[in-house]
């Protein structure tokens, strides 16, 4: 089954999804567009369900395909997937249907089929991003990802959704630009050496100098550090959350956004590990920054979708502490929490975006006494917060604790400032949950309307991931694991193996 091109035929069923519901009429029935799209959506994740069954925990890079491409330029058409690959297109693959389904009367805007045929190649890119193993490719790529993010923004959502989808842009291009610019370097580099490739296989293979080294480094950190997004280059986030609807905050924040850290571990630990180490004080600091700024930012917002979408800004500092600590538990931890990351946050982001719409208004403080007239509601948003702020048998808690092991590890006063963020999210998560959800309902006001079955039934499989994981993290460690060795085996650093004295060894 491996001779199956299995990642292909990921990346073209939402292609062909797209184009399938673009191409509908608008007259006739506004819901076959969104029964088309969720039907792609869904066999898609039939698909990618089957390909995980044949994939060997053993690790490597699996279903790969590579075919020539542009061979002036040594490009390839190259694609494989490894325990962490497998990990973020099966968190691609989950939310895309969670948010057609979610977002089933969000875009009744005369242009209802718009949506979900973005929703769909936002999906195919992300999905080709993150199986992507030639660096021309994957520049292509994540770029390309930016087009239906820019229109999901642009064209769905609140008043200045224009104007937040266009500093998204001008933020990514910026991005994209500096990375240009590394990937021609990393293709002059690969020239020197007799062999012109982006191959990530063989690229990995050449030794670079310490210096163009840091530089390429730089190159490619700046364009993850904007798309994760990390201080200073995050503040397009809050206003693109605040303006876009909440299935599009889901699409960008928990599978566009991990493409950053993902790419992190990928492209600057794997062909910059001398780079790596070398940035490690300053990417550590900025890392810290987002943690602490991001939840005391989150702290004194009055708009929900705005708060939620801080709220990721000192996550994703979370990620990035773990990736640059060079431990295992880090690792392993940093891989984790994008998928556990992207799961909480979700079912967040969807819960209060139910809210809103009830009530006509993101305002904290414009909303009160939810849980007498919505129950349901009220309790899943607790489910999902208490995810989020990292409680313990909920999903974020096993990836956090890793995280902040291998902060300690690190050094003490890492972890020590990490971990104030547990306390700020504890405040920011249930001080957000006080003002709107208990306390007397406003007088004269009609009663919130709770879930309803196709609501519930879109959450479910995010709350069922929620407890699930916290309590038996196992099979995504099982997989992600051997990729963690792999990475750190390439940046040459390995955990220090615990010391036994002789005569207990003996035993």
């Amino acid at each position: 089954m491996n001779d199956f091109p299995w990642l292909t035929v990921l990346v073209l069923v939402p292609i062909v999804g797209a184009v399938v519901t673009a191409a509908m009429p608008y007259e006739g029935d506004r819901a076959r567009p969104k029964q088309i799209s969720l039907g792609f959506s869904l066999l898609t994740l039939v698909l990618a369900g089957v390909m995980a069954t044949q994939y060997d925990k053993a690790g490597g890079f699996q279903f790969t395909e590579t075919h020539e491409w542009i061979n002036v330029f040594g490009a390839h058409y190259a694609l494989g997937i490894d325990g962490m690959g497998l990990v973020m297109v099966l968190l691609t693959v989950v939310l895309v249907p969670v948010v057609i389904g979610a977002s089933w009367y969000d875009a009744d805007n005369g242009n209802t089929k718009a949506f979900f045929a973005w929703a769909l190649a936002l999906e195919a890119a992300s999905i080709g991003v993150f199986a992507a193993t030639d660096v021309f490719l994957f520049y292509v790529l994540f770029e390309a990802s930016l087009v239906p993010g820019y229109f999901l923004i642009g064209g769905f959502g609140r008043e200045r959704r224009s104007r937040a989808a266009v500093k998204f842009l001008i933020f990514q291009l910026a991005g994209g630009l500096v990375m240009l610019a590394a990937v021609v370097g990393l293709y002059a580099v690969s020239a020197d050496a007799g062999h012109p490739t982006y191959l990530l296989s063989e690229l990995s293979q050449i030794t670079i100098d310490p210096d163009t080294q840091k530089w390429l480094f730089m190159g490619f950190f700046f364009a993850f550090a904007v798309k994760a997004p990390l201080f200073p280059v995050h503040t397009w986030l809050a206003d693109a959350t605040e303006q876009a609807t909440p299935g599009t905050s889901v699409l960008l924040v928990c599978i566009l956004d991990k493409i950053g850290t993902y790419a992190m571990l990928r492209y600057c630990l794997g062909l910059f590990p001398d780079a790596s180490q070398w940035a490690t004080p300053f990417v550590v600091t900025i890392a810290l920054i987002s943690i602490v700024y991001g939840a005391l930012v989150a702290i004194g917002q009055d708009d929900m979708l705005r708060l939620i979408g801080l709220t990721s800004l000192s996550h994703f500092g979370f990620i990035v502490l773990g990736i640059f600590v060079f431990t295992s538990q880090g690792t392993s931890g940093s891989i984790l929490y994008m998928v556990n990351h992207g799961i909480a946050t979700a079912a967040l982001f969807l819960a209060a975006g139910y809210l809103v719409k009830r009530k006509g208004t993101a305002s904290i403080s414009a909303i009160t006494g939810v849980e007498k007239s919505a129950p349901v509601l009220a309790g899943v948003f607790l489910v999902a917060g208490l995810a989020v702020l990292g409680l313990p048998g909920l999903s974020q808690f096993v990836s956090e604790i890793l995280v902040i092991i291998a902060a300690f590890q690190h050094h003490w006063w890492v972890g020590a400032i990490a971990v104030t963020s547990i306390v700020l999210a504890a405040w920011y998560v249930l001080w957000m949950y006080q003002r709107t959800f208990t306390g007397p309902g406003i007088t004269g006001v009609e009663p919130v309307r709770d879930l309803d079955r196709r609501e519930v039934g879109a959450l479910a499989p995010l709350l069922v991931a929620l407890v699930l994981f916290g309590f038996y993290p196992a099979p995504l460690l099982d997989v992600i694991n051997p990729a963690t060795t792999t990475i750190l085996d390439n940046v040459g650093v390995h955990d220090p193996s615990p010391t036994v004295p002789a005569e207990e060894a003996s035993h």
